[in-house]
């Protein structure tokens, strides 16, 4: 075992209460463990919303009460973007937020009862046992200023990545059925170009132009 896994498993102590979250769309399902893999607690299911993050937090809270426990733990296996707005909102709280590997969720599950069959109670409750193992890594969320650039840049990548796109299927597409085009206007992406790829979409629109018709045009 791994010096990190080690230290990993030494931040789980009797007094930390374990949290595993399956997280969806819209609907969220909480299970809670102690360090020995007891669940304390009944499962929570939750909304993606600030009023369901709050109604989360007195839960957590109340178990903390109940169980003499004084941190929190809460793993959260990494659905799309659908867990960041919940792990910030329990960083904000003071509370750590873990992410396990979503192939370790799927082996652990066919441990746990036979079957790797999809069940919110059952992820959210083999995704606490992994915490409890220490198999998990810690998130770098970045805040303020540094979320924004994050933001920009992804958007940045995203829109690049689309123009290329467009780009390529206007190659392919004057390649295939207007191959003349690029003989008299070297960048289809000029002003004049554009101009006529908007009037004289094909060919066959200036064959059935006299040469005024496309000075006018």
């Amino acid at each position: 075992m791994s010096i990190t896994q080690n230290s990993k498993i030494r931040r789980i102590t009797d007094s930390t209460l374990v949290v595993g979250a399956d997280i969806a769309k819209k609907v969220h399902v909480a299970r809670a463990c102690d360090v020995r893999g007891v669940e304390l607690g009944k499962t929570l299911t939750f909304h993606n919303t600030r009023h369901g993050f709050v109604g989360l937090l007195k839960w957590i809270q109340s178990l903390m009460v109940d169980h003499s426990c004084d941190n929190v733990v809460f793993g959260v296996e990494p659905t799309g973007h659908y867990w960041i707005n919940l792990a910030q909102f329990l960083r904000h709280e003071g509370i750590q937020v873990v992410l396990v590997n979503p192939l370790h969720v799927k082996k652990t599950k066919e441990l746990e009862d036979n079957s790797p069959t999809k069940n919110d109670r059952k992820d959210a409750r083999v995704i606490a046992l992994l915490v409890k193992d220490g198999r998990y890594s810690v998130p770098h969320i970045p805040e303020d200023m540094y979320a924004d650039l994050r933001v920009g840049m992804n958007e940045r990548d995203r829109l690049s990545g689309d123009l290329k796109r467009v780009q390529g299927r206007i190659h392919n597409w004057l390649d295939r059925f207007f191959p003349e085009f690029t003989e008299v206007f070297k960048d289809w992406e000029g002003k004049a170009a554009l101009i006529g790829l908007h009037q004289f979409p094909c060919p066959t629109d200036i064959q059935e132009k006299s040469t005024s018709a496309i000075v006018q045009a």
